[in-house]
């Protein structure tokens, strides 16, 4: 397996339909190092690369079907294609790999063939994933549809495009609920599909350019409302969902006390188990009994990612740390269940 700094970072691009993928990825193209993109079209007839302006890098097309479903198929096989290529020198030797979703994808399962496909997981590495939102009908996607919403739950990055053309209010407006589906996530306007490259690359924990990785800043545990914030064993205060929409919320749960390790894997285990469609995003810092170090976890839906022990703590709070993007899975039951199996396992 290559070392971690010889990974090649994948970026996952997503957005509901119309959001502005497409102007996004064109900006980026100029401003990135050499780049290889892959491009899911939905329906028989492939349009949007046609929309794509000259790439440097080479570029596949999914078409036929959606990504995160009847094509998923198809996609480990590509970027294997894509990356034997770039081996023998067949293709330019591409720094990175941005994949662009149909605007109805859900990103799970994407992320899921990128991080359980063995062959993938060895030689490439998720950066991150960037979902564009649409400042004039980002709102009533949101409300109508789903997968907007489980886009948007699931980014580490939000981009709203079409600023210029919203009122101020509907902005506004816009913004406070995309915090509030996922807290953890910046927001960026993105006048023309004009963004930094810098702000859509190394989102993920390991990032090449800081000294350690950044996992307060990567768990943004503050920005979300406490779900439970007692020892052990206490009970945890819930909160309930906004009213307006209580398919998907975001919540934390913290621990004084260390917990038992086996305890964490069995409750978490369990909820991805019999509940994967419901879990949408976790991320955690585990103070382990009888551990001096902390240890990260991701998860999305059933996927567990192997676990990373730290060199060291971030800072000075020793509490064990979740966050929770979830879609109806009331928080006080995720609390109980994280309380329970790591008090049941530590008798």
């Amino acid at each position: 397996m290559a070392a971690l700094s010889e990974l090649l970072p994948v970026t996952l691009l997503t957005g509901f339909l119309g959001s502005g993928k497409t102007t996004v990825l064109n900006h980026l193209l100029r401003h990135l190092p050499l780049t290889a993109v892959v491009m899911n079209e939905f329906g028989e007839i492939g349009l949007d690369h046609q929309l794509l302006g000259e790439s440097r890098g080479p570029l596949a097309l999914l078409s036929g079907g959606c990504v995160c479903c009847q094509i998923q198929g198809t996609l480990a096989p590509t970027l294997k294609n894509l990356y034997m290529a770039r081996s023998s020198g067949k293709l330019p030797p591409y720094e990175r790999i941005i994949i662009e979703t149909t605007g109805i994808a859900d990103p799970a399962p994407i992320l899921d063939t990128l991080l359980n496909e063995r062959w993938l997981a060895a030689r490439h590495k998720l950066d991150g994933v960037v979902t564009t939102v649409d400042a004039l009908f980002g709102a009533q996607q949101l409300r109508a549809h789903e997968a907007a919403a489980r886009q948007v739950a699931m980014a580490d990055r939000l981009l709203l495009t079409k600023t210029d053309l919203a009122q101020p209010e509907q902005v506004k407006a816009l913004t406070t609920r995309l915090a509030e589906l996922n807290p953890g996530a910046s927001i960026y306007p993105v006048p023309n599909g004009a963004i930094d490259p810098a702000l859509v690359t190394h989102l993920g924990l390991f990032n090449p350019l800081d000294k350690h990785p950044d996992v307060v800043k990567w768990l943004a545990h503050q920005r979300y409302k406490p779900a439970a914030r007692a020892p052990l064993g206490g009970k945890p205060r819930s909160e309930p969902p906004a009213a307006h929409d209580p398919r998907i919320q975001s919540f934390s749960l913290s621990f004084e006390e260390p917990l038992d390790w086996h305890g964490v894997l069995a409750a978490l285990e369990m909820l991805q188990a019999f509940r994967p469609q419901n879990l949408l995003r976790m991320k955690a810092l585990v103070n382990v009994k009888g551990q001096p170090k902390p240890r990260v976890l991701h998860g999305v839906q059933h996927l567990l990612y192997p676990p990373v022990e730290l060199a060291e703590w971030p800072d000075d709070d020793r509490r064990s740390r979740f966050v929770f993007i979830t879609s109806d899975l009331d928080a006080a039951f995720v609390g109980k269940l994280l309380a329970d199996f790591t008090q049941a396992a530590s008798r």
